[in-house]
């Protein structure tokens, strides 16, 4: 995925700005305020860092990590920039960072939400905004070299039904070009809801018996959960070890309902496109420090 140029974060998620894209004067000069106290904490910001990634190496590390990319509207906001899709834009940005850092630490597989049931009603505008947005950065992942050096393997899971053939075009592109990469494993969630999967889990499951003939009360009487895990979104994965979310909203909002019985939560307070290294190590060294029982 490229990177928008006209940008850029600081450490600390703080964002240059050119003026055109600010509000007001006065937005940028609080921004470059900010920027200059940042600069005085770069050294401690690059040691801590190096600290944390030598302890790192250590640590045990989920096999699967759920990510609710939440915040790219009050980044927006709080930056001063004119749209929230330019928030959206530096969020999609954002992932490739992410993804790096995932592959670094030997995590081999990540479920990201950037896209649900529900969000198809916000405005016309900010939907078909994000939609040709999701569209762009499919073809682009399509012909990204570090995708394709690094063998990720990408998926989307979710009603895909509920998008614009051109972007399922593109989907479909990107999921045949990687299918046979294993080195890490993307599921992108886009038109997502938790209900939803399993529902549609449940009513595969039903379906597929009564097609071999099967009478729905014995259907019924043999549903149990082993039986409805082949028809998950993420059937053949591991459930998620460690979800995380930013933005400083504590709430899961139905991500990955069934999968997460057993997760562990970590919850950042920084908004999606100021998600630095750091906050991601962070989130990691909480989850080596939980004594995982499963209910033992």
């Amino acid at each position: 995925m490229l990177r928008n140029e006209a940008t850029s974060l600081d450490p600390r998620g703080t964002l240059a700005l050119p003026r055109w894209w600010t509000g007001s004067g006065r937005a940028l000069g609080s921004a470059a305020w900010r920027a200059v106290k940042d600069l005085v904490k770069q050294p401690f910001y690059v040691f801590y860092l190096r600290r944390l990634r030598a302890k790192a190496a250590t640590w045990r590390k989920p096999r699967h990590l759920g990510i609710i990319m939440d915040g790219n509207r009050r980044f927006a906001r709080a930056s001063g920039l004119v749209s929230p899709l330019l928030g959206h834009q530096l969020g999609a940005n954002k992932l490739q960072d992410v993804l790096r850092w995932c592959l670094d630490q030997s995590i081999p597989v990540v479920t990201v939400w950037c896209f649900s049931v529900d969000n198809f009603q916000r405005s016309t505008e900010e939907v078909e905004g994000l939609l040709s947005l999701f569209e762009d950065k499919a073809r682009e992942m399509a012909a990204s070299r570090e995708i394709h050096e690094r063998q990720v393997r990408v998926r989307f899971i979710g009603r895909l039904e509920m998008l614009p053939d051109s972007l399922r075009q593109e989907i479909h592109r990107v999921e045949e070009l990687t299918r046979s990469y294993d080195r890490l494993e993307l599921n992108i969630a886009m038109a997502y809801g938790g209900r939803e999967e399993i529902a549609d889990a449940f009513r595969r499951y039903v379906g597929e018996r009564i097609e071999r003939g099967e009478p729905l009360a014995e259907v019924l009487e043999r549903l149990d959960p082993e039986a409805l895990e082949p028809h998950l979104y993420t059937s053949g994965q591991p459930d998620p070890d460690l979800i995380l979310r930013t933005s400083g909203e504590v709430r899961m909002s139905g991500f990955l309902l069934w999968q997460s019985c057993h997760s562990e939560f970590y919850f950042s307070d920084t908004n999606w496109p100021a998600f630095r290294e750091i906050d991601f190590l962070r989130a990691l060294r909480a989850y080596e420090d939980r004594q995982r029982r499963f209910g033992r």
